[in-house]
């Protein structure tokens, strides 16, 4: 087969209106579901912007950098998008969000819409958005999501959705409520969004490959970002504006970053493991209580071993990707399919820039999520993405428990953990949790 014959090209998708219809915004997961393993692929069309209607009004819970840029990806994803509330537990953030909005894209929220304090989202909800964003500490996440279902407002919220098994299954039981009721969540796993990786997806469930037999992913980086703590910030205060190197805040960086890779591997082979073993450390973590490095393996109910690793260690090479391997060929599951001796199948076919020297997609997976959020919205079609994302980041828990343990966790163990992270009192003042690191051996279990 020729590495791009069999592959339409992407002008073609954009133009084919009727095509990019189809998709509804069923999302284009659902459709790819409904490819034969032998049929030739069919790829879904993106649509490049979402279709004209009402006025649509965004409110953002948590108004830090990723938030702040979801509702840039707003903006840009629709012109009858309004910007009306915001909500976050401190002033300076909320300052510093409402800058940037005013100064990169001429919006204003009013006052009276800016909510300051941990009841901050509820008055948010409260108020006339018909979007909630939820870009808080995952911690929250659990707790802000059913809010915002009970209130019957749709969603779109970061990953992780929980840092714990009981926040997870609760993410599970407000999905599925919110399906019932026809609200539209999406979640930040925006590479179900990113055309070449769809497409990539739609090969490989042509039976390009066969049936996958292994995997494994990797996010290896540097250090994350972290706070040092002002001698005035009470313990809650510190382990907030630090909160992406605590556990019960963030659920360690095989959640906040690993997810994305091991969502892709769930997303390809249309299941989840169903037991872990892992083993991680902290070495050089300047910041918390979480680790630096993990490697894990996954098991799948079929048998099939997924390896997954992250790091965060400064001069250490690094790898962010994801493989699998089938029984006729293998794939990258972004951009290439090959054969087991390493000779290309097939390739996608990039748009190139103006000066032809670089390869793209042509929309930012990062905004075509909000755009195929607002298709839904608009077109009344169903999309759900929580349930999915929470059996993600319950996969990337089960391992995290592993590697802190040093036993074999299953996955019903983890459906029946009465884990809960987090003090019980969320205010200001101290903070009365553990805060070692865990000692695989010697650290309690699920």
């Amino acid at each position: 087969m020729n590495s791009k014959s069999e592959l339409p090209g992407r002008r073609k998708f954009i133009k084919d209106a009727s095509a990019a219809a189809a998709v509804g915004i069923l999302g284009a997961g659902a459709l790819l579901q409904s490819c034969s393993r032998t049929s030739k692929p069919q790829v879904p069309v993106f649509p490049e912007k979402a279709p004209g209607g009402r006025t649509l009004k965004v409110g953002l819970v948590g108004c830090g950098g990723r938030g702040t840029g979801a509702l840039f990806n707003f903006l840009d994803a629709d012109p009858d998008i309004e910007i009306t509330a915001l909500a976050d537990v401190f002033s300076d953030r909320m300052a510093w969000c409402r800058r940037e909005l005013k100064e990169k894209k001429g919006v204003e929220v009013a006052d009276e819409k800016c909510f300051i304090g941990f009841d901050g989202y509820q008055h948010l909800i409260a108020s006339d958005v018909d979007i909630v964003a939820l870009a808080t500490p995952p911690f929250f996440r659990p707790q802000h999501f059913d809010a915002a279902v009970r209130a019957r407002k749709h969603v779109f919220m970061e990953k992780p959705v929980a840092v714990d098994p009981v926040g997870t299954r609760a993410i599970i039981a407000s999905a599925r409520q919110a399906d019932s009721i026809g609200l539209k969540v999406g979640t930040g796993t925006q590479r179900r969004h990113q055309l070449d990786y769809v497409t990539t997806k739609a090969y490989i469930e042509s039976g390009i490959i066969g049936d996958i037999i292994a995997a494994n992913c990797y996010w290896n980086q540097g250090h994350s970002w972290f706070a040092r703590r002002d001698p005035s910030w009470t313990d809650m205060e510190f382990m907030l504006r630090d909160w992406n190197n605590w556990i019960w805040l963030q659920g360690d960086h095989i959640l906040d970053q690993n997810i994305h890779n091991i969502d892709v591997i769930n997303w390809f082979k249309g299941g989840h493991p169903v037991k872990a073993v892992g083993f991680g450390s902290s070495h050089r973590r300047p910041s918390g209580d979480q680790y630096d490095n993990f490697s894990v393996d996954f098991v799948y109910e079929d048998g099939m071993h997924m390896h997954a690793m992250c790091r965060q260690i400064d001069n250490c090479a690094n790898n962010i990707s994801e493989h699998i391997v089938g029984i006729k060929g293998r794939s990258n599951c972004v951009n290439r399919i090959e054969d087991h001796k390493g000779n290309p199948i097939w390739e996608f076919d990039y748009m190139h820039t103006a000066d032809g020297e670089n390869e793209r997609i042509n929309i930012n997976p990062y905004e075509q999520e909000i755009i195929h959020l607002i298709t839904a919205i608009r077109n009344d079609t169903p999309f759900s993405e929580a349930e999915a994302c929470a059996i993600s980041t319950m996969t990337a828990i089960m391992g995290r428990i592993s590697a802190y343990t040093g036993r074999e966790v299953t996955w019903e163990e983890m459906m029946n953990s009465s884990l809960r992270l987090g003090p019980d009192k969320i205010a200001m003042g101290p903070v009365n949790i553990p805060t070692s690191i865990p000692v695989p051996g010697t650290a309690p279990g699920a």
